[in-house]
């Protein structure tokens, strides 16, 4: 789930799932600090890894597919869902909804499958207090002046965005002590192998 200004959910507290064979990892990390990339580099090298899509009422952007980027749905139904308690977190954010499938999470997991997920600080609350044996990893950047070249260089970004980008990381970063591993990620290479052995001291 992206970082912005969020209308924060409580998921609903399950005791007896919080224990299962499997293995829930969360990434967590500012705009621009690599989290996209550690997180391809960890599906690369665990084929059996899952990766949980988070479903959104938003609009496709060009080239986003659904089933592979985010799950599409319509306002209606994702207010259902928040209303039969479909969503292990949610979240509003300008205007759309995004949020993660309870029973996905769930039945992999149940089912011995470990899983990959890609959220903010603020769906990592919430996913603790459903999943409070989650391993969840932050990726830092080495500087926040670092983090400001790389957005500068992404060539995506306006100067207002890039200074919004900037606040929300200070912010995020503020919040590191509640995960369990912290990856600076200064060298690429360095923070992949980092990564690697988080992932197999878990899965071994």
């Amino acid at each position: 789930m992206k970082t912005g200004q969020v209308k924060k959910a409580r998921a609903k507290v399950d005791i007896s799932l919080s224990k299962s064979p499997g293995h829930l990892f969360i990434i967590s990390a500012p705009s621009g600090a690599g989290k996209s990339t550690l997180g391809r580099a960890m599906l690369d090298q665990f084929p059996d890894l899952l990766y949980s899509i988070s479903y959104t009422t938003r609009s496709p952007r060009q080239g986003e597919q659904n089933g592979v980027d985010y799950y599409f749905i319509t306002k209606d139904d994702f207010e259902n869902g928040i209303a039969c308690h479909r969503w292990a977190e949610w979240a509003e954010v300008h205007g759309n909804y995004y949020g993660t499938s309870a029973d996905f999470l769930d039945k992999k997991l149940s089912a011995g499958k470990d899983i990959l997920l890609d959220i903010d600080i603020q769906g990592t609350r919430q996913i603790l207090t459903r999943y409070p044996d989650a391993i969840t990893i932050f990726i830092m950047p080495p500087s926040l002046e670092i983090l400001r070249q790389r957005l500068e260089a992404r060539g995506t970004d306006s100067p207002a965005n890039i200074a919004v980008r900037l606040d929300n990381a200070r912010k995020e970063m503020a919040a590191k002590d509640m995960y369990r591993h912290i990856v600076i990620n200064d060298r690429l290479p360095d923070a992949t192998a980092e990564m690697i052995n988080i992932f197999e001291n878990y899965r071994s």
